[in-house]
């Protein structure tokens, strides 16, 4: 089963191939979310400072029936964060705010605050950020350490400044929207990628060419888009708070051709359409 594949991150730690995004889960709504998961059979879970939902997603990971060494647990550095004092201070806080130890990953949610995505050149706090992480890493609050929409520019402008490489990229992946550079260049450097959106937040669940491709293996579109991404060698992170859901994406242990890999490699679409108000589906 998917549930139980995983990769391995470049610090020897194992990183479960399918995990469950917790974006637009609401606080009071993530813990029954996590411990539905869980008891599915889901051992990654991903959440953020920026989604407000880290108490819930902490207290299904403590109030879970697994030991808490089984579930991968990541969160993100809130994105306006690019000061070393502010980083030091969040991690903690996230911390706190879940109510555990240690955190498996936590990521720079994004090279730019959101009020200037691929704006200006933030590289300097984003060092002092990744400084505050490598600390919190050493000193083992953190299991393993990345970033989260860093184009090819932002990983080599951190990588300047010395020190320990990502572990981990989450960025928008899904079939209509490959960024295979980018994925490849991750690859070459011994950085995970993990796919965020790969159901593309919804928006191509009406294409035909989706629809027929999935008709060809007996699957629906979104077990298609979840494959597709694991394929590409990522992390799939699908979100759903709906345990049948859940359940449905992990029901993807079918293997996509060579023709249709190819074909949805170069599928194009990305009208988010209301989604494109948030800077991830901008275009940008």
């Amino acid at each position: 089963m998917i549930l139980t594949e995983t990769y391995t991150l470049s610090n020897g730690v194992p990183i479960p191939k399918l995990g469950l995004g917790t974006w637009f889960i609401d606080d009071d709504a993530a813990a029954r979310a996590v411990r539905d998961a869980i008891e599915i059979g889901y051992r990654n879970i991903d959440t953020a400072q920026a989604y407000g939902n880290e108490r819930g997603v902490g207290e299904g990971v403590r109030s879970a029936d697994v030991p808490r060494e089984e579930v991968f647990l990541s969160t993100k550095l809130a994105a306006e964060i690019k000061d070393y004092d502010g980083a030091v201070a969040a991690i903690d806080g996230s911390l706190a705010m879940l109510g555990l130890d240690y955190v498996d990953l936590m990521l720079i949610h994004s090279p730019q605050p959101w009020n200037d995505f691929r704006g200006g050149d933030y590289a300097d706090g984003n060092r002092q950020a990744w400084r505050a992480l490598e600390e919190a890493y050493d000193a083992g609050k953190l299991r393993a350490i990345g970033v989260s929409n860093f184009l090819r520019a932002d990983l080599e402008s951190l990588a300047a400044g010395g020190g320990t490489r990502p572990h981990v990229n989450q960025i928008l992946v899904h079939a209509g929207n490959t960024p295979s550079g980018l994925i490849d260049y991750c690859a070459d450097t011994g950085i995970v990628v993990e796919a965020y959106s790969p159901i593309a937040h919804g928006a191509v669940l009406g294409s035909p060419l989706l629809a027929a491709i999935a008709d060809k293996y007996g699957v629906s579109v979104p077990q298609l888009c979840i494959r597709y991404t694991i394929q590409l060698g990522t992390v799939s992170l699908p979100k759903t708070s709906n345990p049948d859901h859940m359940r449905a994406d992990a029901q993807v242990d079918f293997v996509i051709g060579d023709d249709d890999m190819a074909a949805l490699r170069a599928l194009d679409a990305t009208d988010y359409g209301e989604h494109a108000v948030f800077p991830v589906y901008s275009g940008r």
